[in-house]
């Protein structure tokens, strides 16, 4: 039932964060970007004037909208509420009104846009909607408009405003404003997909030299039924009808199909459509589609990652489900070799076994689907009603196919299947040497291509990078054949350390440890299940742990990269000189490094800048060894005593300065300027001559490529002034320490005099963008956890199949003077050999694994997406999780031996009349 419930859960899973991460996607990238933006010029001048005006007219918009939303193809949804239509000048018409502001004496511009929807997205503030009245012309004198809230406020508009703008062979047109209009929802489509709409801006345009001029731009709503007046105005008027796509209707699976719908509108057999359904010159844009290559890009990276953790998964629970199987028919094999010996036939028999098997089997599938539904109520059910119905058949079907193997011949008794006496047949020999293969052929595919292997133009053309093709699947098999590989050759090196073992063990005092030896040796060769799944399942435990540890790791490390420290505050001027003090005294601050950060530093008279920073080396080293981030010794930063403590050292008679400050150096500022003296000029004027003498990658103060690193006390009086502090901390607060930075630079009642504080654990939340990501790494833990419970059922399973013959062993031995703490010893013993194979074949499998298969994992896609698709600081690699390796490992191993112990405790207090009665059980 687990079983089941989890092969039906894994797929909707993954589904159901997947879409939430397109979705998301989508959402995120603006209604700009993905609005589906169809865009007509003006009815030509070349037709009557009154055909132009019915063009434009809200009936004909309305009807050529409807027909658009008809060439939308599926999966490609449109949100109606979302969406809308109108007739907009392209040009700008400067307004003639002296009293709307002139910040350069420019006169303010207007675009007028007859969009429809206003009455549905806003509500009103004063005044009321604008109307037409009788019919618009493109010779109407005066319409009525309405401005938002915000225009209104930037441009200084009432209500009864009269806008004058220029007309085209007319008089101007008079904008009369009745109603001042407040956005129900500023952030929907509606309004951001022309902002202009909502928030008037201020336009500064290019100028040759001189003081910029700026003016301003807003917008005039006018009601659809006036979109005719604007064929009137030398504004340029057009047709637009903008698609919203719905997120809630966007499916990941759909992904491919989305990118071709769009592509179909844009450039495609749609547009063509689009065109004979509006104007032969109409045009479609949109950036939807570069948001669902983004999208498809990053999901190309995840989704191999996921689908390691399902295979390996997987194959623990199909060892597991044939291991329970096969100590089901080993257990019932005298029953069943009778029932062969009195005339059963094969057939008869499996269909007697399939039968009892599928009682339980068949309701406990079914209430593992039920549970799964229920569990995650998302996605397609036809994928997990697939899932379950294998693992049923799986389950009804094991132990009937061992009964018929072990079965096709008649007989009671048959030979003994020691572990350390039969020798493997030449089948198993060569299924053997296939796996090897099979194994190193993944291996090899996994470290040359990676996990996905998609290519760039895959990426492009909308794939999504999955694991549909045989060769891609054997990829993410391959840490799951590395455990199946190692577990076979433990198993064939199983007897050897017995056999070594068990000629000390019988000169030894006691019959305790010869006989446990003697145990483990004669341990039936039905052990190789769960041994493949111990090693199977403590390999894909070890390899899953390290994925989620690299990919904490990368995001701690891209965190530490971008802030230097545990939180960094930062201003743009100076701080004040008691800050530091503050910040210090901050719960949870252990260390505060005042830094003197000079971003557009000129070393000599060329105009490129180097970013540089004044520190306090004895403190700054300290910070650089604790991060890790280019340590080095503070005697060799320390300005030297003959340099000014005041400011930029005097020129000698070369012109060049003495006491040059020692620096430290990216590589790359140390390759440009070699470590001969430089000078550089600062922001404030002032100069200071470094000489570079120590370089280093990277460095806390400032990230990136280019920086250098001088001793503040080298710097003049307003050089040396801290911008920015570095702080460290065990557990630094970030409301305390905003509070006390707040206090400290007086924005509690300056409010620009506030400086920025960022958080080492905020910015490491930055990298989980998407569901995508966090969803992933769900999926990936519970596939880790699921393994490793999957071995733990295994381990019992197998004792708990040897406890009834481990109880009669010890019940006889009593009889000849055993005592309880022998007992448990032995017990102990005997089972302690698998359990150290079993632990530390799975502590090397995982580290061989790893180290195998490190090259061709890419943890950055997981660990370090960003917002809108940026470069993300640095690289996730795989390496190896101790804890990963070894705590399975030791579990597996405790629990082994706690309950061989247990059994033996538990056999003492019990009488031993029973299994004495049982006979010997084989």
């Amino acid at each position: 039932m687990a079983t089941a419930c989890l092969a039906a859960a894994f797929p909707r899973a993954v589904e159901r964060y997947e879409d939430a991460g397109l979705r998301r996607a989508v959402v995120d990238a603006t209604a700009p970007r993905t609005s589906l933006q169809v865009s007509a010029p003006q009815p030509g001048t070349y037709i009557p004037q009154s055909e132009r005006e019915s063009a434009v007219s809200p009936a004909s918009m309305r009807k050529a909208y409807e027909r658009v939303l008809n060439v939308v193809e599926r999966p490609l949804a449109v949100d109606p509420a979302q969406s809308m239509y109108g007739v907009r000048n392209v040009n700008n018409l400067e307004a003639a009104e002296t009293w709307l502001p002139m910040p350069s004496g420019l006169p303010a511009q207007m675009s007028l846009a007859a969009q429809s929807g206003l009455a549905e997205h806003s509500r009103m503030s004063t005044g009321r909607l604008p109307r037409a009245g009788d019919t618009v012309t493109a010779a109407t004198r005066e319409v009525e408009a309405a401005v938002t809230t915000e225009t209104a406020k930037r441009l200084n508009i009432k209500v009864g405003s009269v806008i004058h703008v220029p007309g085209m062979q007319r008089d101007p047109l008079a904008v009369r404003i009745t109603g001042i209009v407040a956005p129900r929802d500023p952030e929907s489509a509606y309004w951001t997909t022309q902002p202009l709409l909502r928030t008037p801006s201020l336009i500064r345009p290019p100028t040759q030299g001189g003081e910029p001029e700026t003016y301003w731009l807003g917008a005039l709503l006018l009601p659809p039924d006036a979109a005719p007046v604007l064929l009137g105005t030398p504004g340029e008027p057009a047709r637009y009808w903008l698609l919203t796509p719905d997120p809630a209707a966007l499916t990941a699976h759909d992904l491919s199909r989305l990118g071709s719908a769009v592509a179909s509108l844009e450039s495609g057999p749609g547009l063509v459509k689009v065109r004979g359904s509006t104007d032969a010159d109409t045009g479609v844009s949109t950036d939807l589609d570069e948001v669902l290559a983004s999208y498809a890009q990053l999901r190309s990276g995840v989704r191999p990652l996921v689908s390691v953790a399902a295979f390996g998964t997987g194959a623990v629970a199909v060892v597991v489900l044939l291991m329970a199987g096969r100590l089901t028919a080993d257990r019932r094999r005298t029953e069943l070799a009778l029932l062969r010996a009195r005339g059963a036939s094969l057939r008869g028999l499996t269909r007697r076994l399939v039968t009892e098997t599928a009682v339980v089997a068949l309701p406990a599938g079914a209430l593992g689907l039920a549970g799964a539904l229920l569990l995650v109520p998302y996605g397609r059910a036809p994928y997990a009603v697939g899932a379950a119905l294998a693992v049923t058949l799986l389950a009804c079907a094991a132990l009937p196919l061992r009964a018929l193997a072990a079965h096709r011949v008649v007989g009671v008794h048959g030979a003994r299947e020691d572990l350390a006496s039969v020798r493997p047949s030449r089948r198993r020999t060569i299924a053997e040497l296939t796996l090897l293969v099979l194994a190193s052929a993944a291996v090899l595919a996994l470290r040359s291509r990676g996990t996905s292997g998609t290519s760039d133009e895959a990426l492009g053309s909308g794939a999504s990078g999955d694991l549909d093709s045989s060769g891609d699947q054997l990829v993410a098999m391959a840490p799951v054949l590395i455990g199946v590989i190692a577990a076979l050759v433990l198993v064939r090196l199983y007897p050897l350390p017995l056999r070594w073992l068990a000629r000390p063990a019988g000169r030894m005092r006691g019959a305790i440890g010869h006989l446990s030896l003697a145990r483990a040796g004669r341990t039936s060769v039905s052990t190789v299940l769960p041994l493949l799944a111990l090693l199977t399942a403590l390999t894909t435990a070890a390899f899953g742990g390290s994925v989620l540890a690299g990919v904490a790791d990368a995001r701690d490390r891209a965190a530490v990269l971008n802030l230097g420290a545990d939180a960094r505050v930062e201003a743009e001027g100076a701080l004040p000189a008691t800050l530091p003090e503050r910040v210090r005294s901050a719960p949870g601050v252990r260390e505060v490094t005042p830094l003197s950060i000079a971003y557009e530093a000129k070393p000599g008279a060329g105009v490129e800048s180097v970013p540089l920073a004044g520190v306090d080396p004895e403190g700054y080293a300290r910070l650089a060894d604790q991060t890790g981030l280019g340590a080095f010794p503070a005697g060799e930063l320390k300005a030297s005593p003959a340099a000014p403590a005041n400011g930029a050292s005097k020129p000698g008679a070369d012109g060049s300065a003495k006491a040059p400050l020692p620096a430290l150096a990216s590589s790359a500022v140390a390759d440009r300027y070699g470590t001969h003296p430089f000078s550089l000029r600062l922001s404030d004027g002032s100069d200071v001559t470094v000489r570079i003498t120590l370089v280093r990658d990277l460095t806390p103060a400032l990230p990136g490529t280019d920086f250098l690193i001088v001793d503040r006390a080298g710097l003049g009086t307003v050089a040396a002034r801290p911008t920015t502090l570095l702080v460290t901390g065990d557990q630094v607060s970030g409301g305390a320490l905003r509070k006390a930075v707040a206090a400290g630079t007086g924005a509690d009642a300056d409010p620009t005099a506030r400086a920025d504080v960022r958080l080492r654990s905020e910015e490491r939340a930055r990298y989980v963008d998407s569901p995508l990501q966090s969803g992933a790494e769900r999926v990936y833990a519970a596939a880790v956890a699921a393994g490793s419970g999957y071995a733990v059922l295994a381990l019992l399973l197998a004792l708990v199949r040897a406890a009834p013959e481990r109880a009669a062993l010890l019940a006889r031995l009593r009889t000849m003077g055993l005592t309880r703490s022998q007992g448990r010893r032995l017990l102990v013993l005997e089972a302690l050999p698998q359990a150290l194979l079993a632990a530390a074949g799975g502590i090397l499998t995982g580290w061989a694994a790893v180290r195998l298969l490190a090259p061709g994992i890419d943890l950055t896609s997981i660990a370090l997406a960003t917002p809108g698709g940026a470069p993300p600081t640095g690289t996730a690699a795989l390496h190896t999780d101790p804890a990963s390796l070894f705590l399975p490992a030791l579990t597996v191993l405790l629990l082994a031996t706690g309950i061989a112990a247990g059994q033996a405790w538990w056999t003492g207090r019990r009488g031993s009349v029973r299994e004495l009665r049982a006979g010997d059980s084989r």
